[in-house]
């Protein structure tokens, strides 16, 4: 199957149609067989349960083709795994693990050519989702559910290189406590909305959220967990109940460890220790790791050491070798790589 003719380095972070997405659909307590379909289209009543109440999970992760020319996918299981606990939380029928990857195999694999080739910087976002279907006007879960897997190629998330951002810490919360920021819901999201939007109005790339108990302690940002390193090299991650468990994260935290050799530590984070680092970055599918230049609280200024003209040298090689094993350069750990075939 020939590649597309797109220009790769070109195409932006943004949605384009590709041929085959999959699609479930759980009723009467059970899952159909499922399958691939051209439609790209949903419809659905107007009182459906994912329109009333949101209803609805998701989960984001990337094909990419490697220096040897195979095509492959980064840790799925753990996305498979992710998906169970939301689906759980929101009161959705769980999607067994290998029904989910198969899915994903199927998607990816009727879209070959639309799996940018290597070195030009693109892959393939791949978008699972889950969604109350059923009408549903008073609150409660719904009864009919469908999931859908559909893939987009996507470009370099930044072109031209990686700059350090400047970051604000917001006003508002990201999740409440013993609420859902745990889980990768619909409605995480949409609380944040409102925060990014005035974040960019106001001159910043991101918002930096506090926990909600105490306000008091580093969470993370409207779609990205946080990474920060100390004077000694140390990697530490916070830790908290409300925290989504970036598999980004958990990678970098693994390959710090095992093939840099640095100490790691996930932990509670106290604001008023920023100033102690040398380093930090935002990390998640998307941009992988994102580096941090500044951060801003009202009045304080925290400057990163590492500065505003590139990443620090810690973040870059963390970077790279995260890279280097999702492009096939490095070898990766056990179960990591997924062929499609």
């Amino acid at each position: 199957m020939a590649k597309k003719d797109i220009d790769w380095s070109n195409i932006g972070f943004s949605y384009i149609k590709t041929e085959k997405r999959y699609v479930a659909n759980f009723k009467d307590g059970a899952w159909d067989e499922g399958g691939l379909t051209e439609d790209s289209n949903i419809v659905l009543n107007e009182c459906a349960c994912v329109l009333q109440y949101a209803q609805t999970i998701f989960e984001g992760l990337k094909a990419y083709t490697t220096v040897d020319g195979k095509i492959v996918t980064f840790r799925p299981d753990l996305n498979a795994e992710r998906m169970i606990e939301s689906a759980k939380r929101l009161e959705m029928p769980v999607l067994p693990k290998e029904r989910f990857l198969d899915a994903i195999d199927q998607v990816v694999s009727a879209n070959k050519d639309y799996v940018p080739p290597y070195g030009s910087g693109a892959t393939l976002y791949i978008r699972p989702y889950m969604f109350g279907t059923n009408s549903v006007i008073g609150v409660k879960p719904a009864s009919d559910y469908q999931f859908r897997v559909f893939a987009t190629p996507v470009g370099p998330y930044f072109k031209g290189g990686a700059k350090p951002v400047v970051i604000r810490v917001s006003d508002f919360d990201r999740a409440a406590p013993h609420g859902t920021g745990h889980i990768k819901a619909g409605l995480n999201y949409a609380m944040s909305l409102h925060a990014i939007v005035t974040a960019h109005k106001d001159g910043y790339d991101e918002n930096m959220y506090l926990d909600p108990g105490t306000r008091t302690k580093v969470e993370e940002t409207g779609g990205a967990n946080f990474i920060f390193v100390t004077k000694d090299k140390t990697i530490v991650t916070p830790k908290s109940d409300s925290i989504l468990p970036s598999i980004t994260r958990r990678s970098i935290m693994y390959v710090a460890e095992h093939y840099l050799g640095l100490h790691v530590e996930h932990r509670e984070v106290p604001f008023t220790e920023l100033k102690e680092f040398t380093e930090a970055g935002l990390c998640g599918t998307a941009a992988v790791i994102s580096p941090v230049g500044k951060i801003v609280n009202g009045d304080e200024e925290i400057c990163l050491p590492s500065g505003m003209d590139e990443m620090g040298p810690t973040i870059k090689e963390l970077y790279d070798t995260l890279t280097g094993i999702q492009n096939g350069i490095i070898k990766a750990p056990e179960g990591w790589i997924r062929e499609i075939k």
